[in-house]
């Protein structure tokens, strides 16, 4: 499976957030430049994201975004839910009298089903930690781009 841009980026962003002392708020421009997003488009998934209580907005000169629960409460599935990512795999609607359409139509169900529960098992703490177990991995600074 791959996550569309708009997946993708969402998940940079959170995790980002996720890297920030006590998480602490961050403006989308400095979010926007350290993961390379356009900051206009970044706006518009957080406040999709706020919608969906997975960030808050501090207004103010050290205003910005924040992690509105803890990195082990937000589900990457939470995550694509909130941008609208809700099915990672293809739509079919069997012919009625084909089996073999109604066994693929059965198995992408199934697919389907267990993708969404593996979405919703991994959050973005478990992310953190396979970041950083890479980069240890690799000798690489602990501060890095997601």
């Amino acid at each position: 499976m791959k996550l569309t841009t708009r997946g993708h980026y969402s998940v940079k962003a959170l995790l980002d957030l996720s890297l920030q002392p006590k998480y602490g708020p961050v403006s989308v421009r400095a979010i926007a430049k350290r993961q390379d997003i356009p900051a206009p488009y970044l706006e518009k998934l957080l406040i999709e994201m706020r919608r969906a209580s997975l960030v808050k907005s501090i207004r103010g000169s050290i205003g910005g975004y924040q992690l509105a629960r803890e990195p082990a409460q937000i589900s990457i599935g939470q995550i694509l839910e909130a941008v609208g990512e809700t099915s990672p795999l293809p739509h079919h609607t069997p012919a009625p009298a084909q089996a073999e359409d109604w066994v693929t139509f059965s198995l992408w169900q199934r697919l389907n089903q267990k993708l969404k529960e593996a979405l919703y098992s991994i959050t973005l703490a478990d992310l953190y930690y396979d970041a950083r177990s890479w980069q240890a991995a690799l000798g690489e600074e602990a501060s890095f781009v997601v």
